[in-house]
C-alpha cells in the first residue's frame, strides 16, 4: 500500500502549499519517494481520489474535544459531528468558540482532547497561531468526501483502501532534537541554527533513532530538498509519513488497530503514537 504523510494548510497558497510525502515499507525503512505541492484545497483532494489504496498521517485534527461538543449541544456521533461543523462557516465557528473561552476562566480557556496531553499539541478548538479548527473544518470533509475511512472513529473493515490517520510532526520532532526550532514561515527568522537542527533532526530520521523503530530512506536529491526548505512544510510532511509506515505496521496490533489505543474516544480520536 502507498503511504502518505501530509503536511496540511486550510488556505494553500503557492507561497504555502499543502504537501504530501509519498513513499512505502522497505524492510525496516521508510521509503521516500517524491514529494508533491498542492496549492488548492480541491486540486489535494482530487489527487487524493485518483489513488486507489493509501494509508496516510495526516497533520491536522480530526476530532474536537468532548467537553466542547456538549457544552455547544453539537450532534456526539463523530459523522454526524462532523457533517454539522462542515456546514457552519469560518465566522460562524469562531463565534461559537470564542464564546465559549469567555465563559472560562483565565488558563483554561481552551478545552482540550484526551491526546493532546501526551502528544503536546495544540488544542483542535484553537482558530489562530495555529488555526488548527479550520484544518479540521476544510480538510476532514473532504477526506470523508474521497471515501477516507478513520480508525478509531469509524468502524474499519478488511477491505479498506484509503485509510487516514492522525498525525503530529511536532511531537516526533521534539522528540529527536528537543524544542529546539528547525523552521519559521518569517524570511527573517530562517536563520543557520535552524538549517543545523533541520540537518540533524533529518539525520536521526535515516538512522532510525526515534522509538517508531523506522529508518527513513531517500536519495540525495529528496535529502537537499528537504534541508532546503526553511519553512519546513516538506519535513514535516515526512515525519508524518513516518508516523504512517509505524501505523501502518499495527494495522491487526491486537492492542489497538494501527497502533491507536484501546478506548480511545470516538468523538475526540487520537493521535499517531502518542
Amino acid at each position: 500500500m502507498i503511504l502518505l504523510g501530509c503536511d496540511f494548510s486550510s488556505a494553500p497558497t503557492p507561497r504555502k502549499p499543502i504537501v504530501v510525502a509519498v513513499g512505502s515499507l522497505v524492510g525496516d525503512g521508510v521509503a521516500l519517494a517524491r514529494l508533491e505541492h498542492f496549492t488548492s484545497l480541491d486540486g489535494w483532494s482530487d489527487w487524493l481520489q485518483t489513488m486507489p489504496e493509501w494509508l496516510g498521517g495526516f497533520d491536522l485534527p480530526f476530532g474536537l474535544p468532548r467537553e466542547l461538543v456538549v457544552q455547544l449541544g453539537w450532534p456526539l456521533e463523530w459523522e454526524a459531528l462532523i457533517a454539522h461543523y462542515a456546514r457552519l462557516s469560518r465566522a460562524e465557528i469562531r463565534l461559537a468558540f470564542s464564546a465559549f473561552c469567555a465563559a472560562r476562566p483565565v488558563g483554561g480557556k481552551f478545552a482540550h482532547r484526551a491526546t493532546d496531553g501526551p502528544a503536546g499539541s495544540s488544542p483542535s478548538m484553537k482558530w489562530v497561531n495555529p488555526p488548527v479548527a479550520f484544518m479540521l473544518h476544510a480538510g476532514v470533509p473532504r477526506l470523508l468526501a474521497v471515501n477516507a475511512l478513520f480508525p478509531g472513529l469509524q468502524e474499519i473493515g478488511g477491505a479498506a483502501k484509503r485509510i487516514a490517520l492522525e498525525a503530529y510532526p511536532g511531537m516526533l520532532a521534539r522528540e529527536l532534537i528537543g524544542r529546539r526550532s528547525y523552521k519559521s514561515d518569517d524570511p527573517k527568522k530562517q536563520t543557520r541554527d535552524r538549517a543545523l537542527a533541520r540537518a540533524e533532526l533529518l539525520s536521526a530520521m535515516e538512522r532510525g533513532a526515534t522509538r517508531l523503530g523506522l529508518t527513513l530512506i531517500l536519495n540525495e536529491s529528496l535529502r537537499a530538498m528537504l534541508l532546503a526548505d526553511a519553512r519546513g512544510d516538506r519535513i514535516d510532511a515526512v515525519l508524518c509519513l513516518v508516523q504512517a509506515a509505524w501505523g501502518s505496521l499495527r494495522k491487526d496490533a491486537p492492542e489497538g488497530a494501527f497502533g491507536l489505543p484501546s478506548g480511545i474516544d470516538p468523538l475526540e480520536g487520537w493521535i499517531l503514537s502518542a
